[in-house]
């Protein structure tokens, strides 16, 4: 035993009331810390989320353009005519297109499709890992 001045030493008792302090303390810190990590990713997402749409509207504005200009007489590049139909494509990024048929009737040009699309090429793997019994 350590003796300081004739009295012996003994460390501070841990209580109920400390170790529900030391808990609410830990619960907090693993709380906050979810948090921010939540918040990182939404605004991550969010971020994501503003480029896609601004990306999509700045291609919907170059479909318009060329729709603006046909309805003008004028014939843009890219655009391909078979028949009465004309169509074309805006990129939106890299996986995705807009693409836009057109028909003309008289002078008037319908809408047939104006829809976004994705160029990625996907390859389907359909080998089954099945047990051949060997």
């Amino acid at each position: 035993m350590n003796k300081r001045n004739g009295e012996s030493f003994s460390p501070p008792a841990v209580g109920g009331v400390s170790l529900l302090v030391i808990f609410a303390v830990l619960c907090l810190t693993v709380f906050s810390l979810l948090s921010l990590t939540t918040v990182r990713a939404d605004s991550r997402l969010s971020e994501t989320s503003a480029k896609a749409v601004s990306d999509y509207y700045a291609a919907d504005l170059k479909a318009q353009t060329i729709l603006a200009q046909l309805r003008s007489g004028e014939m843009p590049d890219g655009v391909k005519v078979k028949g009465n139909r004309y169509t074309y494509t805006c990129p939106i990024s890299e996986n995705q297109e807009l693409s836009v048929v057109l028909r003309l009737d008289g002078d008037h040009f319908s809408i047939l499709r104006w829809q976004e699309i994705s160029n990625r090429n996907v390859e389907i793997d359909e080998h089954l890992p099945v047990w051949e019994g060997q």
